[in-house]
């Protein structure tokens, strides 16, 4: 099998995953002298900061998937291949990929990362994680799944236990699934499931560090942890989830809960490939680099993104945050360092301008770190329904999504509560 690429004079610039970092890459080398090969697992980019909206039954998966063809049909001299790629020849610079082998001029790696779950494998099988729309719609079904097996069980205990959810983690992740569940539990549960009398749907959320949202200022921390405690949420902090058996969740200081779904969304590790050379990777498997985004020791292959980490920075020693406006900012910029390179100029450092980082935790309540602002509450939260309809592609799925929030909000309800088939479902 092979990739069915032209060999044609212009340089080929091969880029190893659509998230933020690649497409963005890929957009910004439209009508320059590259050939621009895009290659990922899915034919889609996703919108990872919609995700929990999915898994909650707040939006349909396909208003925040958009296909890679569709975006990207109109740019001159690019391809697109479904296929994953399992080992990279750097000397050779080529790749070897599910559907056969590709050369390259150029190598850019942007493949993201996947859920870190520390290799506890009763939570590999058992815990449902969030990092792409498929597994969100996993945890919906599992979510509704186990409120229909609640209704028809005769056991207390277990019907309790279907009725508990774990999350465990307390970055944005973890605080906005957390919320988004709390209201389902407000708003729908009632008028859903009245013959459930006197059982509620019960929200835990466990987090290792001494506070949530630990990423962002003390005063979002803060405000995230009253509004979570208000919503209902028992928050646990300081904990540790050291295994579960599909009902009960043990914590590193010897207590249990009872819980028929646990959402794992704490930590991720960056996606790496069968060959990759060890002394390439720092922490969290990422991949050094330069103030180029350029490999260690490499002058034609670069990673960006949440892959990538970059430690002789003085404004940030331990490498970026993994969020999406620095992949967003470093998949622009190395497209113009290649433009500029073609040019036989020299390239520009990459210097991350820090637009602020947002969290939402429920209706009306959000928190916002714009630098020396801080917020929260109602204006936080319009902020941040601006931003990420804003920062959505295509303008049929920002209509889609306006359409559903303005329903959602006006409601009081969520319509997506379908339960459907998914591979790969966890049973």
């Amino acid at each position: 099998m092979n990739l069915n690429i032209p060999d044609i004079k212009a340089k080929r610039v091969v880029i190893v995953g659509g998230g933020f970092a690649g497409l963005n890459l890929a957009k910004k080398l439209n009508k320059s002298k590259f050939q621009v090969v895009l290659i990922d697992r899915n034919n889609y980019h996703q919108f990872p900061p919609l995700f929990y909206q999915v898994a909650s039954a707040g939006l349909e998966s396909t208003a925040i998937s958009f296909p890679y063809r569709k975006i990207l049909q109109n740019h001159k001299n690019f391809y697109f291949r479904l296929a994953e790629v399992q080992s990279i020849d750097m000397a050779g610079n080529k790749i070897q990929t599910s559907i056969g082998e590709l050369s390259y001029d150029y190598l850019v790696l942007a493949a993201g990362t996947t859920t870190n779950f520390f290799g506890n494998q009763h939570i590999i099988d058992l815990a449902f994680p969030m990092k792409g729309v498929e597994e969100a719609a996993l945890l919906r079904n599992g979510l509704l799944s186990n409120f229909e097996k609640a209704i028809i069980c005769e056991d207390p205990v277990r019907k309790q236990s279907l009725l508990n959810v774990v999350v465990v983690g307390g970055g944005p992740s973890g605080v906005e699934i957390a919320g988004a569940i709390s209201e389902m539990k407000r708003f729908i549960m009632h008028k859903d499931y009245p013959d459930l009398g006197a059982y509620k749907l019960n929200i835990y959320l466990v987090e290792g560090e001494p506070k949530v949202l630990a990423n962002m200022s003390p005063n979002a921390s803060r405000h995230a942890e009253e509004y979570l405690r208000k919503m209902g949420v028992e928050v646990i902090l300081g904990k540790r989830v050291t295994d579960y058996d599909g009902e009960t969740v043990t914590v590193n200081d010897g207590t249990t809960i009872r819980a028929c779904t646990l959402v794992w969304v704490s930590g991720v590790t960056a996606n790496t490939f069968e060959n990759t050379d060890k002394n390439l990777l720092g922490k969290g498997n990422r991949f050094l680099v330069d103030e180029y985004n350029r490999v260690q020791g490499t002058t034609n292959v670069y990673a960006i993104g949440d892959i990538s980490l970059c430690l002789t920075n003085p404004d940030y020693p331990k490498g970026h945050p993994q969020l999406a406006q620095v992949a967003i900012q470093q998949g622009k910029l190395v497209a113009k360092n290649l433009k500029r390179q073609l040019e036989g100029k020299s390239p520009e450092a990459f210097h991350y301008k820090d637009l602020g980082t947002l969290a939402t935790i429920g209706r009306n309540k959000a928190v916002a770190d714009l630098g020396k602002i801080k917020l929260q509450g109602l204006i936080a939260w319009m902020i941040w329904l601006f931003v990420h309809l804003r920062s959505l592609l295509g303008v049929k799925n920002k209509f889609m999504v306006l359409l559903d929030w303005i329903s959602n909000y006006v409601t009081y309800d969520k319509g997506e509560r379908f339960i459907m088939y998914v591979p790969n479902e966890k049973k």
